[in-house]
């Protein structure tokens, strides 16, 4: 007998199930077993194979409400995310049982919705994306506080959560930083204030200081001016420090003021040049 000769032989009528959403927990075990049988013999992409595999993912949905119904404290937006990411995982299971594995296949189908709707709380939750590393250490170092807190009746140091977590005291520190990723704040909300009863958070976070942008400039600029002859750097200090113009300048100097020009405008081209070449 040939390979499609026998896949024939295997292939029969599927029942049709009016409402696969209702089938009793029960019975949709056995229809399952079924389905899965025809499923694996069926050509994927014909109608055949969508019937069943659609009807498999509907009469199974109740396993996605099961393993959704921990969550119950989430909000009912959350909640709804919560059964579509559990009804993916569902689809996964579908799509990799095997009826010769010899298992339940709501046994082999939880832990793939559970591991989804984790995952998916792994990779939304977090106001600001840190490493999987970091948002693990971020769990145990919260249950080791919590231990240590609970034993020592005070708040734990860097290295005795460093002992109980086996890890650095600079991992430590690191995953005390990452922790402060997981929520967020908006800076329009209200915080208590000493003074003024509350006060919006923006009102704490300084501005920037453009002054500071010259910091690097007078850096650059210091050994470049230190470079001039006596007199450049006297015209510089005079007409930028000093803030003379240029015709009290060449009084200073007992020159005109069409030759200060000509000196001041040699001096800051070749000043100009020097922070471009630096930059």
């Amino acid at each position: 007998m040939t390979v499609t000769a026998a896949t024939e032989a295997r292939t029969t009528t599927l029942p049709e199930v009016t409402d696969p959403s209702r089938v009793t927990p029960k019975d949709a075990r056995e229809l399952s077993r079924l389905f899965f049988d025809q499923l694996a013999v069926l050509e994927e992409g014909t109608p055949e194979c969508q019937y069943a595999r659609n009807t498999l993912i509907e009469m199974n949905i109740t396993l996605v409400r099961f393993a959704a119904a921990r969550f119950r404290s989430r909000s009912h937006d959350e909640m709804e995310d919560i059964v579509q990411v559990g009804t993916i995982g569902l689809i996964k299971a579908i799509d990799r049982f095997e009826l010769t594995r010899e298992v339940e296949f709501t046994s082999f189908a939880v832990p793939y919705i559970v591991g989804e709707i984790k995952r998916f709380f792994r990779d939304t939750s977090w106001a600001v994306h840190v490493p999987r590393r970091l948002q693990e250490a971020r769990i145990q170092l919260a249950k080791a506080t919590e231990e240590l807190r609970t034993r020592l009746g005070r708040t734990p140091t860097v290295k005795e959560l460093s002992q109980l977590m086996c890890l650095s005291e600079e991992e430590v520190n690191e995953a005390r930083l990452a922790s402060n990723g997981y929520t967020s704040s908006s800076l329009d909300a209200t915080i208590s204030s000493s003074n003024d009863g509350e006060a919006a958070l923006a009102d704490f976070i300084g501005a920037d200081d453009n002054a500071l942008e010259l910091v690097e400039d007078f850096n650059a600029l210091a050994p470049m001016i230190a470079g001039l002859d006596d007199r450049e750097r006297r015209i510089i200090h005079m007409r930028f420090v000093d803030e003379l113009t240029q015709a009290q300048i060449g009084e200073h100097l007992g020159v005109s003021q069409m030759h200060v020009s000509r000196l001041l405008n040699r001096t800051l081209a070749k000043l100009r040049e020097g922070m471009l070449s630096t930059t």
